[in-house]
């Protein structure tokens, strides 16, 4: 995944901009406001087009290994350093947009912290002991214990306050 995304839509300086051989106007009859249509308006002889472009180059992002139920007591509960557990699903927005965070912070943490991702479909009975009701949702454990939870696809410097209150120092 790319840490960037930027879109862009041109059209003709002449007329409004067109997408999919739709009007604006149109379009905000389906629920989408016509002036988050055009981004960036570019000067074309005919017709529109989409210029999406990936910012930062190639996928950077670390991968952030799997706990399950089977694995849960020897990676989590048992491990001398403090574990930030992500629950997620596959199917969850949010998650997507926060995995790469909790990617970087297991590789900043490196020997302080480690970090895994449940799946709460997969794991349900875990998901259900610590009272998930939402996901993404990452938690701190320490010596085996829930120290605290973070709710939600939240900002980077949110996790780093969370976790530097429980990571030695």
């Amino acid at each position: 995944m790319a840490s960037h995304l930027a879109v862009a839509v041109s059209a003709p300086v002449s007329s409004p901009p067109v997408v999919s051989g739709l009007a604006p106007r149109r379009l905000a009859l389906r629920g989408l406001p016509p002036r988050r249509l055009a981004l960036r308006a570019r000067p074309r002889s005919r017709g529109a087009s989409f210029v999406c472009q990936a910012q930062g180059g190639q996928d950077t992002s670390i991968q952030v290994p799997d706990v399950s139920k089977s694995t849960w007591q020897s990676l989590v509960v048992e491990s001398e350093l403090p574990v930030l557990v992500e629950f997620w699903a596959t199917w969850c927005g949010p998650c997507k947009m926060i995995d790469p965070i909790v990617g970087k912070l297991s590789k900043e943490y490196e020997g302080k912290l480690k970090c895994y991702k449940l799946n709460t479909d997969d794991s349900p009975d875990i998901a259900t002991q610590f009272g998930i009701r939402s996901i993404p949702t990452m938690m701190i454990f320490k010596n085996g214990e829930k120290k605290d939870a973070i709710i939600g696809a939240v900002p980077e410097s949110t996790l780093v306050t969370c976790i530097e209150k429980h990571v030695g120092r």
